[in-house]
C-alpha cells in the first residue's frame, strides 16, 4: 500500500515596525504603490544592510514556543536568483547555520517534527494587468522580514496539514509575531508530495505553490494524493513539477518541470556581521513568551469546566476568550446583589456555562453586526456579570434576558435598570401567578382535558399561554406546577 508523504514549506512575514535591513516602514495595509521604498530595499549600489534586531528576536520567540534548538552562532547568506521583484537581484537569507532547527509541534498526539527555521528578507510584488503586455512591480514588500519555516514529511493528509496550520497560525498571533493573515500574504504555504513505492522509499516529489488559504492547502493535498495515486496504478509516471492550484476547478495545475534543483550560489553575507546569541540572551525572550493556545485549552478546560467547543472558540478568538475571563472574574468577585448569594464552588461551572452560551450566541451576534467583537461593546464585564447572575438566580427569565443584552449593547445602560424601566423582572410569587393559571386554564377547556387523558404536549402549550398572559414575566417552572395542581 502506497503512503502519502508530505511536507511542508510555510513564509511568514514579520510584525515589524520598519523593514529587515532597512528603515523603510513594514505596513501590509499600505495601498499605495512603492511608497515604503528605499535606497536600501531597492538594491542601489554602495548601500549597506543592518539587521533589524526586533525581527531576530521575534524568530527566536517562535522557534522557542515550537520547542527549536537556538542556533548560539549564526550568519546571513546571499541567495542568488533573478526575478524582476528581487531588486539586489538576490536574496539575504540564511542556509548553512538557522536560527532555529529540531523542533516539533503536536497536533491530535502527532507530532510534526520541524526541520529549521530561519529569517530572511521578503521579495516585491508583481502585477499583471489583465489585457496587457506587460506587468508592474510593487516594492512595498521587498525587504519585510520573512520567517521560513520547514517541516519534516510528517503529514499523511491534508486534515493534518489543516490542523497544523490553523496551530501555528493561532501561535504566531499569540506571540504577536505577525498577524499572518494569508488574505494580505503574510502567510504563505507550500506543499511538498510524493507517494511512497511498494518497497517503502519515496518516490517523485511534486510541489504545490501559491497556496493562498488554509482550506487550499489542505484541498490541494488531498487532490493531489488522488491524482499520483490514479497515475501509478495505470503505470505511468509521476513528474518532478511544480503545480499551482486552481480553487474554482478543485484541482491542481502543472506550472513548470523542475528537473533538477537550481544553484542559489549561496555565501555569506559580506556586508553583515556574524550573529551571537548566547544563553542569557535566549532566556531573556523565552521570558516573554505569553500563553499559548494549547496551554489556554488545558486551563479553560481545567479552570472554567467549559465543554470542547466553548473552549476552542476562546481560543482561537483569543479577544473574546479575555472577555469571557474577565466576565467570570467579576462573577466570582460579584456582591453588588446581597440578596443573591454565590452558589457553592460545585455550582459554578454552571455560571460559567450560562456567561458562555450568552457570550457566544448572543454578544458575539450583536457585536459581529456592528463591531470588530467585544472591546468594541458598551458592554462591561461587570455588567455582563450582573446580566448573568440574575438570570442563573431567575430573576429574569431567558427570554427578557435577550432583551436587557440588547438593551445594554445599544445604550450601554445597566441591567438593573433596564430591567425595573421595562418591568422585565421574573414573577415566582405563587400567590400571584395563581390568577394567571385559572385564566388560562379556563380559556382552553380542550387543552386541560387533553392533559387529563395523557398528552404532555398540553402541559407545554398551557405553560406558552400563561407565559404569553404574564408578558414573559412568569417563572416557567413553577407556573408548569402550578397548573398541574390546580387541574388535578
Amino acid at each position: 500500500m502506497r503512503k502519502a508523504v508530505i511536507g511542508l514549506e510555510i513564509h511568514v512575514e514579520l510584525k515589524t515596525k520598519t523593514k529587515m535591513f532597512c528603515d523603510s516602514l513594514n505596513d501590509p495595509d499600505e495601498k499605495h504603490s512603492n511608497i515604503n521604498i528605499c535606497p536600501i530595499c531597492l538594491g542601489h549600489p554602495g548601500t549597506l544592510p543592518v539587521i533589524n534586531k526586533e525581527a531576530v528576536n521575534k524568530v527566536i520567540m517562535t522557534g522557542l514556543a515550537l520547542n527549536c534548538h537556538i542556533a548560539e552562532d549564526t550568519f546571513f547568506e546571499r541567495k542568488h536568483y533573478f526575478y524582476p521583484d528581487l531588486p539586489k537581484g538576490y536574496q539575504i537569507s540564511q542556509y548553512q547555520k538557522p536560527l532555529c532547527e529540531n523542533g516539533h509541534l503536536d497536533i491530535e498526539n502527532k507530532k510534526i517534527r520541524i526541520t529549521r527555521i530561519h529569517l530572511e528578507e521578503d521579495a516585491g510584488r508583481l502585477y499583471h494587468p489583465a489585457g496587457a503586455d506587460y506587468s508592474l512591480v510593487d516594492y512595498n514588500r521587498a525587504g519585510v522580514p520573512l520567517m521560513e519555516l520547514v517541516t519534516e514529511p510528517d503529514f499523511e493528509n491534508g486534515a493534518e496539514v489543516r490542523q497544523f496550520a490553523e496551530e501555528l497560525q493561532l501561535i504566531m498571533r499569540y506571540l504577536g509575531v505577525s498577524d499572518a493573515d494569508m488574505e494580505k500574504g503574510q502567510m504563505r504555504i507550500e506543499v511538498n508530495i510524493s507517494l511512497t513505492k511498494p518497497n517503502g522509499e519515496w518516490g517523485t516529489k511534486v510541489e504545490i505553490k501559491n497556496l493562498n488559504s488554509i482550506k487550499a492547502a489542505a484541498n490541494s493535498v488531498d487532490y493531489e494524493v488522488t491524482r499520483q495515486t490514479e497515475l501509478l496504478e495505470k503505470g505511468e509516471e509521476i513528474k518532478q513539477e511544480t503545480r499551482g492550484w486552481d480553487d474554482t476547478k478543485g484541482i491542481t495545475i502543472s506550472q513548470r518541470s523542475k528537473e533538477e534543483a537550481q544553484d542559489y550560489r549561496y555565501f555569506p553575507e559580506p556586508d553583515l556581521p556574524p550573529l551571537h546569541y548566547d544563553s542569557d540572551e535566549v532566556e531573556a525572550i523565552k521570558s516573554r513568551i505569553p500563553e499559548l493556545p494549547d496551554q489556554r485549552r488545558r486551563r479553560f478546560s481545567n479552570q472554567y469546566t467549559l465543554p470542547v467547543s466553548d473552549v476552542e472558540i476562546f481560543t482561537t478568538d483569543k479577544e473574546l476568550g479575555n472577555y469571557f475571563e474577565d466576565v467570570a472574574s467579576e462573577i466570582l468577585t460579584f456582591d453588588k446583589l446581597k440578596h443573591l448569594k454565590m452558589p457553592p464552588i460545585g455550582e459554578q461551572p454552571k455560571l460559567f456555562k450560562l456567561a458562555s452560551n450568552y457570550l457566544i450566541t448572543e454578544l458575539s451576534r450583536m457585536a459581529a453586526a456592528v463591531f470588530a467583537g467585544p472591546k468594541d461593546t458598551k458592554i462591561t464585564p461587570e455588567m455582563f456579570a450582573d446580566l448573568v447572575v440574575r438570570v442563573f438566580h431567575k430573576e429574569i427569565s431567558s427570554s427578557a434576558a435577550q432583551t436587557v443584552l440588547k438593551e445594554m449593547f445599544e445604550t450601554g445602560k445597566s441591567p438593573e435598570n433596564i430591567i425595573k424601566d421595562k418591568d422585565l423582572a421574573q414573577i415566582s410569587d405563587t400567590v400571584e401567578l395563581e390568577s394567571v393559571v385559572e385564566k388560562v386554564i379556563a380559556d382552553n377547556p380542550k387543552a386541560v382535558v387533553d392533559f387529563k387523558s395523557g398528552k404532555t404536549a398540553s402541559l407545554k402549550f398551557l405553560v406558552g399561554m400563561a407565559m404569553r398572559e404574564s408578558r414573559g414575566r412568569a417563572n416557567p417552572q413553577i407556573l408548569e406546577e402550578l397548573i398541574k395542581s390546580i387541574i388535578k
